[in-house]
Order: C-alpha cells, then structure tokens, then sequence
C-alpha cells in the first residue's frame, strides 16, 4: 500500500475543492486547475478534506493512488503558492531577455534564440543571466524550463550553458599535452 496514498490531502483556508465523479476541480487566489483521476482510483471530499483510495485490489489500482495523491496535493499547492523553476545562464557573452511577449536568449549560435511564453507561464529576468518560470501547473513550469535548457545544455568541461540553479555539473579535465 501507498504510504503517500493514505493521507489525506487538506484543503487550506481561501482554497475551494469540489469532486465530480472522478474530476477534482480546485479554485484559489492563483486560479483554477483540475485533475481527472484513474478510473481504478476513488476519490471522495469529506471533512475539508480530499481522501484518495484504491477502488480495487489490482496491483494497478493500488499503484495509482499514490499519483492521484500527489496529484491532487500539486493542484492545491499550485494555487495557494504557485511553482517556481530558476535557471542560471552561464558563459561568456551569454544572456536573456525579456521582450513583450517573447524570451530572447543569447547563446552563442548565429542568431539569438526566441522563445515564446506559453499561456499560464510568466517568466521573469532579474539578471542577464538569470531566468525564472513560474505558474500553478508544476507539469508546465518544468517542461517550459526544461525546454529552455534544451537549448543549450550545461557541458562539463567548461560548464558553459543554461542549467538549473540547484543543478551540479560534473566537470572533466580537458586533454593533456
């Protein structure tokens, strides 16, 4: 049995949940987000709370449950506080730029990258060589920040590229004479 499963997710003050059939529907000062849950999987709202379970003993149902659990508990979360992706650019000549509606990075190619921010995502550009994405679907703020690493990614003998803040780069020494 899941042991993330079993507890229950609590529904903060300000923060309105409803269960309709398997679709949980939560609303809060960030927004609205839903999440359509497993058919294997029994999802109730009781005593402000929202309770996940396995609605058979097959070894799918009960693997399940602990995803439609952390699921749901991400939906919450998502819009009390919201998520936040920070990526660090490094190099030499390597910089962002937020201009209107696009993200124009500088990345060494022969041209400047231009990335279009998706709908719900909000990036922001303290530093030239700073970049955070932010949003209340924790499933979009990583793909739009792992999209723009995927442009240039860190390489380990000058760890040069745009990395994740919290990321550690394995460097290599370089060729001997």
């Amino acid at each position: 049995m899941s042991r993330i499963g079993k507890r229950p997710v609590g529904i903060p003050s300000g923060v309105t949940a409803t269960v309709d059939g398997q679709t949980v529907t939560v609303k809060g000062p960030k927004g609205q987000r839903q999440f359509v849950v497993h058919d294997d999987v029994e999802v109730k709202f009781e005593d402000g709370a929202v309770t996940v379970a396995p609605r058979f003993e097959t070894k799918r149902a009960r693997s399940l449950y602990g995803t439609s659990r952390a699921q749901v508990a991400n939906l919450v979360e998502g819009v009390t506080k919201g998520f936040e992706k920070k990526l660090e650019i490094v190099g030499v000549g390597y910089r962002a730029a937020l201009q209107g509606k696009n993200l124009q990075l500088t990345l060494g190619f022969s041209h400047d990258v231009v990335y279009p921010v998706p709908e719900g995502i909000s990036i922001a550009v303290p530093k030239p060589t700073e970049v955070v994405v932010t949003g209340s679907d924790l499933q979009r703020v990583g793909q739009v920040a792992a999209e723009i690493r995927g442009y240039r990614p860190p390489e380990p003998y000058k760890g040069k590229g745009v990395k994740y803040v919290d990321e550690f780069v394995f460097r290599k020494e370089g060729k001997k004479k």
